[in-house]
């Protein structure tokens, strides 16, 4: 089957001998929505930088849609889309300009750029700001002026480094709405984040970097089920009593009606919610108390101690 990325054996060492990627392997499905999450100085920068080919790899390969990445440059370019993490536009062009440029770069006509920029701008809620320039506009209007530039040349790979950073929750929920239909519409993304809340609820598989290598590569369901245990909030209807107990789990009354319960892996909710009927407290509403994917990151990538 053909991947829309494919890396064997990547590494890459710097000049100063530091190893920033040993020996990885990734691959990425056609259409998938993929976590590529790591802490800082993982590797994660400088694997996005390789498979973007900004970055000469010391050694492995990268293949994108099948084609060999250092035979097939310019060809594997224009089907990968970046949006970077830092801003890097032009100060003093106007903001449709900048998208007008970035399509020219791939060989597209101005008329057909022209039409392609209003589209992409409507979408990111920036037509009435197109003949601003960037130092205009508030830190989330720029990230979504460089996820309407990184969609400009229809690109078949969408990778995402942080792009939610620095972003009000407004501004992030309409863009992970944008980058969802997107998703379903073909389009396969890559996406780094510190927000490991969006990967768990956005993506349907992950690999982790850790100090250059693949610790972790699966589906993000997989993944989640090696948690040990998950820690719930339940909202209840009667007035709670500290004496509320349940075998084989933590219970800890954090107001009247508001109790939370650490379950181990082989307890279930359903079983939560039969053992507080019998203490004669229903639930009304249940809610995750600590991010699954945090936990199982830290885990596998922290050092002992």
């Amino acid at each position: 089957m053909t991947h829309a990325l494919s890396t064997n054996a990547l590494s890459k060492t710097y000049s100063n001998g530091f190893e920033a990627l040993k020996a990885v392997d990734l691959k990425v499905e056609k259409g998938d929505f993929f976590a590529l999450l790591g802490s800082n100085g993982a590797g994660k920068t400088t694997a996005i930088g390789i498979i973007c080919g900004l970055i000469t790899p010391t050694s492995g390969s990268v293949e994108i849609d099948g084609l060999n990445q250092g035979k097939n440059i310019n060809e594997v370019k224009r089907k990968i889309g970046l949006m970077p993490q830092e801003f890097n536009f032009n100060p003093h062009e106007p903001n449709i300009e900048i998208l007008i440029n970035q399509a020219g770069y791939f060989g597209i006509n101005r008329k057909e750029a022209t039409l392609r920029a209003e589209v992409l701008l409507k979408k990111v809620n920036l037509w009435d700001r197109r003949l601003e320039v960037p130092q205009s506009l508030s830190g989330g209007m720029k990230r979504r002026l460089m996820l309407a530039r990184a969609l400009m040349h229809n690109p078949e790979i969408l990778i995402l480094d942080e792009p939610t950073a620095g972003v009000d929750v407004e501004i992030r929920r309409s863009m992970w709405r944008f980058l969802k239909q997107l998703n379903q519409e073909g389009l396969t993304i890559i996406l780094t984040t510190h927000y490991l809340e969006e990967a768990e609820s956005m993506c349907r598989n992950i690999a982790i970097l850790n100090e250059g290598e693949i610790v972790a590569q699966s589906s993000m369901k997989a993944l989640l089920k090696k948690a040990k245990h998950q820690v719930l909030i339940f909202e209840c209807v009667e007035s709670l009593s500290n004496s509320i107990k349940i075998k084989n789990c933590e219970c800890e009354v954090l107001d009247a009606h508001t109790l939370q319960v650490t379950l181990p892996e082989s307890t279930t909710i359903s079983a939560v919610i039969t053992k507080l009927l019998l203490q004669n407290v229903s639930v009304a509403n249940i809610r995750s108390a600590q991010n699954r994917l945090e936990n199982l990151f830290l885990s596998l990538t922290s050092k002992d101690e």
